[in-house]
């Protein structure tokens, strides 16, 4: 079996490995169709991942075939699915509360353990979601999407709020997207003007705010004093997590999307004059996928433009090095594995 394996920072070679294993009871082995170049693969290439082991086979947002269903298993092979990469232990206090995107023993694929950079891999059934018309392609871009979606759904913001979404790489793209279908009214941050000219050219969000030395004034001019209802931070940037409290209404929210090692500080008086809420947003759960896949079949996801870049298995170890440092016109890039 061909695999992309990550031998150490930097490093990156395309090796043969022994076949996926059989699947046990409530299990099936997939064929990878698809797989998008994730951020925290990027960092994985780059050595900047805090918690992880070389060598290692990334890859977490798939679109497969199912080629063989363990014991116990009712999906047929053949079927096109969705994957879900977090691996839930199923029984601990988030697990019981059916919030297994925060396990305590979560396990992540392509982090944890081996991903779906390669030709096929083992799952739990419960991780498979069926793809119905999907495209391969559309497939791949589900789970990343699903962050978004998931972190829009977590900030209770009703219909027809003013949103601030901070940072217009792919999660924070994401983000913005599902709080249009959700009836916001989006406005873009980040600190590259080409990135969001990017995004009103390709999808449409043509309010944009450069995060310059006039940023602060620029918000209160846009909202009229009043700050947006709800800012969704997808920087993991520190300094821009906490300038995020700033720009959040009275009896607003701020939602983190993103998560730094380092701890963040903010004015408690700020926060509390406000009586802002704080949301922490982790993973997705299958509502999220599920929301997503919709939203794609009905036309609501402008999947061609959200990818970008497009390479093989075979060409991995050339482009993923180089789009690590050419970011440029860069949104999703997706590997055609199958």
């Amino acid at each position: 079996m061909k695999a992309a394996l990550c031998v150490e920072p930097g490093r990156l070679e395309i090796v043969d490995r022994a076949p996926a294993p059989r699947p046990g009871a409530g299990e099936a082995r997939i064929a990878i169709s698809h797989v998008g170049i994730c951020g925290t693969d990027y960092h994985i290439f780059e050595g900047k991942h805090p918690f992880l082991e070389y060598p290692r086979v990334m890859g977490h947002e798939i679109s497969a075939t199912i080629v063989e269903a363990g014991e116990g298993v009712d999906l047929p092979a053949g079927m096109k699915v969705i994957v879900n990469p977090y691996i839930a232990c199923g029984t601990c206090i988030a697990c019981r509360k059916e919030k297994p995107n925060c396990c305590t023993n979560i396990r992540v694929l392509g982090v944890h353990g081996d991903g779906a950079m390669c030709e096929e891999i083992t799952v739990p059934s419960g991780n498979l979601y069926p793809a119905g018309d999907l495209s391969p392609e559309a497939a791949a871009t589900v789970e990343f999407l699903a962050i978004g979606a998931h972190a829009v759904r977590r900030s209770m913001a009703p219909s027809g709020s003013r949103a601030l979404v901070i940072g217009a790489g792919p999660i924070g793209l994401g983000t913005a997207i599902f709080a249009r279908i959700a009836g916001h009214a989006v406005t873009l941050l980040d600190t590259s003007q080409e990135r969001l000219t990017m995004a009103a050219d390709r999808l449409g969000f043509s309010t944009g705010l450069l995060a310059d030395e006039g940023l602060e004034t620029s918000v209160e001019e846009l909202t009229g004093g009043d700050g947006f209802d709800v800012v969704f931070d997808a920087t993991g940037y520190r300094p821009s997590m906490e300038r995020a409290f700033r720009f959040v209404a009275h009896g607003g929210s701020l939602v983190l999307v993103s998560v730094v090692k380092e701890d963040i500080t903010f004015s408690d008086p700020e926060f509390h004059k406000r009586e802002m809420m704080l949301i922490g947003s982790r993973n997705a759960t299958r509502i999220d996928f599920d929301h997503v896949r919709k939203s794609i079949a009905e036309g609501r996801v402008p999947i061609d433009q959200l990818i970008t870049h497009r390479t093989t298995l075979a060409d991995l170890a050339t482009d993923l090095p180089r789009w690590a440092r050419e970011k440029s016109g860069l949104i999703k890039a997706l590997i055609k594995i199958g």
